[in-house]
């Protein structure tokens, strides 16, 4: 597979996947020319047409597009089935998947197509691992949430008092913002003191 788009019934982009190098400038005229042909196609017709020197092929699930560029010797109707299968696993992740859980998630989106192809190539066939993976990555984001959260707690409190005054034995005194106790300063120079003012 060299590249997989999924774009609306209004012609806007929601979702592009790119398996070979190709300029940013080259990526929009190749999409604004696929989304034109596709959508000009009628409900009816063949889901599989020739287009430069690749074959495209492409389904509407609802109000989105699936559509992928496969090379000659590639087999369209393989093509179909991964298709197929990438929106079975967008529903059972977003429970009868639509338009805007691909707008408002759409790194899941890409998490899932992730999984599922590398390289243009499936690399996992089994839904149920592949919905495993995702669990666990979710479960790994959400704890790393929490960490996050619990660090962001911890910090505000420290910043609630204000912040700590030192001064230096036989010297002027000076301010440091750090959460140590006593820190010798160099030999024969006395010690810092440090205290939370109030």
């Amino acid at each position: 597979m060299q590249f997989m788009l999924l774009f609306s019934r209004q012609g806007k982009l929601r979702l592009q996947k790119w398996y070979v190098p190709l300029s940013d400038k080259e990526k929009k005229k190749i999409t604004r020319e696929l989304v034109q042909t596709v959508l000009a196609r009628k409900p009816k017709m063949c889901s599989f047409l020739e287009w430069r020197d690749l074959k495209i092929v492409y389904k509407r699930y609802a109000s989105l597009y699936f559509c992928c560029a496969i090379e000659d010797q590639d087999n369209e109707l393989i093509t179909l089935e991964i298709i197929h299968r990438y929106v079975e696993l967008l529903d059972k992740y977003f429970g009868s998947v639509c338009e805007l859980d691909i707008i408002f998630n759409f790194e899941k989106a890409y998490f899932i197509l992730d999984e599922f192809l590398l390289g243009g190539e499936v690399q996992e066939t089994s839904k149920k691992n592949v919905l495993k993976a995702i669990e666990q990555a979710d479960l790994l984001q959400e704890f790393q949430n929490q960490e996050r959260a619990s660090w962001a707690e911890v910090a505000s409190r420290h910043h609630e008092h204000s912040a700590p005054t030192c001064s230096v034995s036989g010297a002027e005194s000076c301010c440091i913002t750090t959460a140590l106790g006593e820190v010798p300063t160099e030999e024969g120079r006395g010690t810092l003191s440090i205290t939370d003012s109030v």
